[in-house]
């Protein structure tokens, strides 16, 4: 889905000085920052660049936006998150544009993370009700929720986890699936998953009780005979995001660029790519970060577009394409 990864400013709005809070820099104007064979990355903020001359061929042909906007966390960040009812504002202000952007067909697909209280050990519920309001603005249907756990997450928040002993550790975050339509172009033989021991073993021997289960279901005697070639996994995806030498990483080291502080798990972003789209169909991440999703659309064989407003992020982001972002792009 990131990719929790930048900000913009209220779709509508006047244009900000900065690119976010405590920023030197001048809001950039949309530009192309690079391209790869299959896709392209510019530089700019969401509204900007979705609403002008270099997105509008886009309009209507993207079959999945798949992002993670910032947090409404309350210590504030270079990616410039928002706090309050302003983050619930302008989360929603973009739920209209990105709809403009969508096939028939289409599907939303946000990652959210959790927040909490300032000074206290109670959760925030900003960022439900943003995506609440997201829905109801462009008229959404909710088509599935996710969570994304990650088993190898730090304990956080540390006060409340390491130093007072009072909660535990937060280690997932939610992923709200939502489309136009309650039918999205779906299928789930994309993403399935290894068979469990036991389900290998019943395929192989061909037993097992059939019969009523106290749940009141009734099980076949030949309704788990069949070899799907993987079992339907479930809502719950578990994912780490620890790794220690990928390509990305390498190459901010190399060249001493900062590392993005809340990157998408690549297979999260690759998980809905496969679900929801086929080769050839067009990506969108309007708060791009460090591009986890411009570079599994790539692997995928997806075209791609990808949009953030830091520089240095945008430079680092170059390192998930090494062999590719010199290409001559597709046309799209």
């Amino acid at each position: 889905m990131g990719n929790r990864e930048t900000s913009g400013t209220q779709p509508g709005s006047q244009p900000a000085s900065a690119l976010g809070p405590g920023s030197k820099l001048a809001r950039p104007a949309p530009s192309v920052a690079y391209t790869t064979a299959r896709g392209v990355m510019y530089r700019g903020f969401a509204e900007d660049v979705l609403g002008s001359p270099l997105a509008k061929r886009f309009r209507g042909k993207v079959q999945l936006i798949l992002t993670s906007p910032p947090f409404p966390l309350n210590r504030k960040k270079k990616y410039g998150n928002r706090q309050g009812e302003e983050y619930v504002e302008w989360l929603a202000g973009f739920a209209a544009l990105f709809k403009e952007f969508l096939t028939n067909d289409g599907s939303i697909v946000i990652e959210m993370g959790n927040a909490w209280e300032a000074g206290e050990p109670a959760m925030s519920t900003l960022a439900l009700e943003g995506l609440l309001q997201f829905l109801k603005t462009a008229d959404l249907n909710l088509c599935q929720q996710f969570i994304c756990y990650n088993p190898a997450r730090l304990p956080t928040p540390a006060q409340w986890v390491n130093v007072e002993r009072i909660r535990v550790k937060d280690s997932y975050t939610h992923v709200w699936w939502m489309a136009p339509t309650t039918r999205p172009k779906a299928d789930n033989r994309r993403v399935l998953k290894a068979y469990s021991r036991s389900m290998l073993k019943l395929l192989r021997t061909q037993k097992y009780n059939s019969g009523r289960r106290p749940s009141e279901h009734h099980i076949g005697a030949s309704s788990f005979l069949k070899d799907n070639h993987g079992a339907i996994p479930s809502n719950v995806l578990t994912f780490t995001n620890t790794l220690s030498n990928d390509a990305y990483l390498g190459y901010c080291k190399e060249r001493g660029l900062p590392l993005h502080p809340a990157r998408m798990p690549r297979d999260l972003a690759a998980f809905f790519i496969k679900f929801l789209t086929d080769a050839r169909d067009l990506v969108l991440d309007p708060f791009a970060g460090s591009n986890t999703t411009g570079a599994a659309a790539e692997r995928l064989r997806r075209r791609w577009v990808s949009i953030e407003t830091e520089h240095e992020y945008i430079e680092g982001s170059r390192g998930r394409f090494e062999r590719t972002w010199r290409r001559r792009p597709r046309k799209f």
